[in-house]
């Protein structure tokens, strides 16, 4: 609904000026989630694949200072995060930041920032059922069983956990972090414990002695960690699910404050801690791109299996990517298609109260993400990886501005602020947009696959207007009707 919309409403229905107008797309959820639930949803939002198999190729380009890359863009999606778990405690919804742009933005607002959500979680889940079958590739008894096979068969498998119901989602992310958790911190133990004994690491003492005669902190200068910033920020990509599950919890304002503020020292701990631990170990040149770093310390130790191990969790890990990204999708379109932006079968909901037309529309996507695993196998990753960049940058910014004008409106008197709030606005809000649009522009330096990925901002921008023109008149039909049942 537009700002007028709520404004007249609000006069006509003689209520307070503080209240906060609904979403239509809320209604029916189960709100099954627990707090371990969310708990766990913000962990696995922070810990994914960008850490287990990433980090390896950053840790050889950038050196030891990729922890100060992991926390410079930790401390700024921590303020994403935060900001949106404000906005959730004003008020809870499934339709999370979209909704929040509805009511701040305007309708545009919300169209835009639902289909760039859509289009970041619709090719990440073509990167992720693609990245399932390499990860599955890895064992001999799958390698002649097709790609595309695997493929689709990752899809059916989430899909049909996704349709059960949210109980059954939410336990699936439980477990997903149980294993990136558990295993993050058993390397954690046994990267300790070889410092503190000086166990030999490919013939190497590990300790701060491995970082100084290897070139210290900036092996290859400050640019190298500029440019990586790029790609980290993208590993963080996925917290804002903390928001749209706090629509189907019952008790918001107690869970989402615990869940946001402990984002940051996992992403201290988990993040920075580990890339510190792995350059006291071994010289980044060791590290490779092409295997997690630890699998490479591991493997420099004689630990056997070690590969298999790795190889499980990072297949979690887009296991959990891919499960995430059907859950979001489907609350989101929900909220769109009852606000006339996305098409109306996106707006039902099967007896679970799971919106199982949302979801379907994802996974419709994703079968495409199944045809470039037939035809373009080796491309399939790389193609859909750096469009989903965009969607997740565009959300984030599209958040910390919903937030901006969120605080405007409570300085004015018009509603009011919860107690849980992001500091230092509106620096923080400003300070985040910038950072968020330098990394985007940091891509113009990779002519191979950033440029050309900046370059789809003026076609996606073209599509978002054509298709404005084309639903507008539905668009404001279903303003028109909520502001009616908001009257009556």
């Amino acid at each position: 609904m537009s700002k007028d919309a709520v404004n007249t409403a609000a006069v006509a229905s003689h209520t307070d000026a503080t209240r906060a107008p609904a979403d239509a797309g809320d209604a029916g959820y189960s709100k099954d989630l627990k707090a371990r639930h969310i708990n766990m949803i913000a962990i696995g939002g922070a810990i994914g694949t960008g850490l287990f198999l990433g980090a390896g190729g950053r840790l050889h380009n950038a050196g030891p200072a990729l922890a100060l890359a992991y926390l410079v863009c930790g401390v700024f999606a921590f303020f994403v995060v935060r900001a949106l778990g404000e906005l959730v405690l004003y008020r809870p919804s499934s339709g999370s930041f979209v909704s929040y742009a509805r009511e701040f933005l305007g309708e545009k607002g919300a169209y835009v920032a639902g289909w760039m959500y859509f289009l970041n979680w619709s090719t990440t889940g073509i990167a992720d059922i693609t990245a399932i079958a390499l990860y599955t590739h890895y064992w001999s008894f799958f390698t002649s069983i097709p790609q595309w096979v695997l493929a689709l068969i990752a899809l059916a498998v989430v899909l049909a956990v996704n349709l059960i119901s949210v109980k059954i989602f939410g336990e699936m992310e439980f477990w997903f972090a149980i294993i990136k958790v558990a295993t993050l911190v058993a390397f954690m133990f046994v990267g300790i414990f070889l410092l503190a004994t000086r166990h030999e690491v490919d013939g190497r003492t590990p300790g701060l002695g491995v970082i100084t005669d290897n070139g210290g902190i900036f092996p290859h200068g400050l640019m190298p960690v500029v440019l990586v910033m790029q790609g980290v920020i993208f590993a963080y990509a996925a917290l804002e699910l903390v928001g749209v599950a706090a629509g189907e919890t019952a008790e918001p304002e107690k869970i989402v404050p615990r869940a946001v503020n402990s984002i940051m020292w996992r992403v201290g701990l988990f993040y920075v801690g580990s890339v510190v631990l792995l350059a006291t170990l071994l010289p980044g040149s060791v590290y490779s791109g092409d295997e997690s770093p630890f699998v490479t310390v591991l493997s420099k130790i004689g630990v056997q299996g070690a590969g298999d191990v790795m190889n499980l969790v990072v297949l979690t890990a887009a296991m959990s990517s891919l499960n995430s990204g059907l859950y979001s999708t489907g609350r989101i379109l929900r909220s769109m298609a009852m606000a006339g932006s996305a098409p109306k079968f996106t707006a039902r909901m099967n007896r679970s109260q799971v919106p199982y037309g949302g979801i379907l529309l994802t996974c419709a996507v994703c079968v495409i993400g199944v045809g470039l695993n037939y035809f373009v196998p080796s491309q399939a990753f790389e193609i859909v990886l750096n469009v989903a960049s965009l969607g997740i940058v565009s959300t984030w910014v599209i958040i910390m501005v919903c937030h901006l004008v969120f605080v405007r409106r409570a300085r004015a008197g018009h509603l009011t602020r919860p107690s849980f709030r992001l500091p230092g606005s509106p620096v923080t809000e400003i300070a985040t947009i910038a950072f968020l649009l330098v990394c985007l522009g940091l891509m113009w330096n990779d002519p191979e696959v950033g440029r050309k990925t900046l370059l789809l901002i003026p076609v996606i921008a073209a599509l978002l207007v054509g298709g404005w023109f084309a639903l507008r008149r539905r668009i404001e039909q279903a303003a028109n009707q909520e502001l009616t049942d908001l009257t009556k």
